[in-house]
């Protein structure tokens, strides 16, 4: 999600518009606006999803014989983690759970509860032969393709 980018009042929005009465520079309105939207755009990209559950930032990108799924999943303890493959679809699941604390929780912004990423794979993949490793916060899935889905090199010969 992209954040709404905060500029520096300029000397045109700087002065006064006597004819809006407003009393004070408009740039002023507009600074509180920007302000207001991003505290607002803030809390609701941190806010849990309807259902609680919450998806973590993942990237997938295809090599000649696999698909590698990169999900942040930081503080998370590798037997909190489910990974299942089913036909052509990818499911990374679990749960991240708070932990205790002393004092007074001030400003809590980090996400806990059950989480859920899922990604349909575009050909057949080798079910048997999934990979996972979880290294410094970061899940790395490695779904090798089935053999039919490999590229295959073709020779082209001269008549």
């Amino acid at each position: 999600m992209t954040l709404p980018v905060h500029h520096r009042p300029t000397r045109l929005l700087e002065r006064t518009f006597p004819t809006l009465s407003w009393g004070e520079p408009a740039a002023s309105e507009i600074d509180d606006l920007f302000e207001r939207m991003g505290r607002f755009l803030e809390a609701a990209s941190m806010a849990p999803a309807v259902s609680g559950i919450w998806s973590p930032l993942a990237d997938m990108h295809e090599t000649d014989d696999a698909y590698v799924v990169e999900a942040e999943l930081p503080g998370i303890k590798r037997e909190d983690i489910d990974v299942e493959v089913s036909g052509r679809e990818l499911g990374v699941t679990g749960e991240f759970k708070e932990r205790e604390r002393e004092g007074v929780l001030r400003r809590g912004t980090r996400r806990t509860g059950r989480f859920e990423y899922r990604a349909l794979l575009p050909v057949e993949v080798k079910a048997e032969e999934v990979k996972a490793n979880l290294a410094d916060g970061v899940l790395t899935v490695t779904v090798p393709k089935a053999q039919a889905a490999k590229p295959r090199h073709v020779e082209i010969t001269e008549d």
